[in-house]
């Protein structure tokens, strides 16, 4: 059966008008906002006349079914509908497809309650709520979710929840969160210990304790103190137990879904490099005709079409059904590298001007090293990976099976 690389005419459609929408509407407004300085209200107004813009060209909620107000775009078609709109800072946030909200939209369709999706996906669907995801805990390592702290405790009809968590996504403005806390310390396996919670924002206890200010700025990544929350036993999101399940489910298409938007900005980070090679004149010659610069340009196009493959492949296999974390991790770890490693590139290319604030590149740098520790750090995606190579070893005597199984 021949390989075919040719899009189904529907995605390709799909695809160019994104891609129009991102530089015709989203990207102009963009630059000015950047050059006026504007504070968040001025921020926030334009990504409203954004999303009224593109709710009126049907692009609206690509990653939901038609019921959900949605394009009904299977993972493939996002690849190339995220890696658009993450060539611009706020495109994500324009076709409502911008993080936590989006995987909060996918766990909510897949494992809500009807009167869940009603209550609680409906509104992040029509654009007039955000949410917020709540996992991470400062006393322990957040790449052990087995080691989780904060403890919901059945009390009648009711939980009480008690416990510690930062780097709550976008818990700031949020309607409601989803929260992992741990429900059952004693059990076995250990990746049944948690479980899920849908907490309606504000609530008694549920104290916003800071937004944590990184290198990137403030990114509405804030400490929380849970101090007996309480919520009733129809907030469980999913089984008792389900929380590592159920953040696993979440994670694996998040992951890919944030690679999609890095291979993005990384294609800007090197049209932008070239674009200076070209114009630079220094020593006789420009830049783009030195070899030290041409081999940086070169090694950032091997590095982006490699990560443009692991993500397609892995977005297949995901919407084929199959096994997905291996591809889904490797896909990880390269492109967030990649991401790093261009934007780095081409800073150099800028010379003095790549590390100011006169363009973009800074902060693109200062969000870029936050990739390598979102959704999971290398390291341990590193050990998965390792992990799936020896036991493909074990099983078959070859490692094909991790290794994507495609020769």
């Amino acid at each position: 059966m021949p390989i075919d690389f040719n899009l189904a005419p529907e995605v390709e459609e799909v695809r160019q008008r994104v891609r129009k929408f991102m530089d015709e509407e989203v990207r102009p407004v963009e630059l000015k906002l950047r050059q006026d300085d504007a504070d968040r209200n001025t921020y926030v107004r334009a990504i409203v006349e954004l999303r009224q813009k593109a709710r009126a060209q049907g692009l609206w909620n690509p990653h939901l079914p038609a019921e959900w107000s949605g394009m009904g775009l299977g993972p493939v078609a996002m690849a190339f509908v995220s890696a658009e709109a993450g060539r611009t800072g706020i495109g994500p946030f324009a076709i409502n497809a911008q993080a936590p909200d989006e995987g909060n939209m996918h766990t909510l369709l897949h494992w809500g309650t009807p009167e869940q999706k009603e209550k609680y996906l409906r509104p992040l669907a029509e654009g007039v709520a955000r949410s917020a995801f709540s996992m991470t805990e400062p006393e322990v390592a957040g790449s052990d979710p087995t080691l989780i702290q904060t403890m919901a405790v059945k009390d009648g009809d009711d939980w009480v929840i008690n416990g510690h968590k930062w780097f709550a996504s976008g818990a700031h403005g949020a309607k409601f969160a989803i929260l992992i806390a741990c429900t059952d310390p004693q059990a076995d396996p250990p990746q049944a210990r948690n479980s899920a919670f849908l907490i309606d924002m504000p609530a008694e206890g549920f104290e916003i304790v800071r937004d944590v200010e990184t290198m990137a700025g403030m990114g509405n990544h804030p400490e929380l103190r849970l101090t007996n929350v309480r919520v009733p036993n129809d907030a469980l999101l999913g089984g008792r137990g389900d929380g590592h399940r159920l953040g696993q489910y979440r994670l694996g298409p998040a992951r890919l879904a944030h690679c999609m938007r890095w291979i993005g900005q990384a294609e800007v980070a090197l049209e932008m490099l070239v674009d200076r090679a070209l114009k630079r004149y220094a020593h006789g010659s420009y830049l783009a005709e030195k070899q030290a610069i041409q081999w940086m340009m070169a090694d950032s196009a091997l590095e982006i079409y490699t990560g443009k493959l692991m993500v397609l492949h892995a977005a297949y296999k995901i919407e084929k059904g199959l096994p997905f974390r291996q591809e889904v991790s490797m896909a990880k770890v390269h492109v967030a590298n990649t991401l790093w490693r261009v934007i780095d590139r081409a800073i150099q290319v800028h010379g003095a001007l790549g590390i100011s604030k006169d363009t973009p590149l800074e902060g693109m740098m200062r969000s870029a090293r936050f990739a390598r520790l979102a959704d999971g750090a290398d390291e341990v995606h590193m050990q998965t990976i390792a992990r799936n190579v020896i036991g493909a070893y074990k099983e078959s005597g070859t490692t094909r099976a991790a290794t994507g199984e495609l020769l």
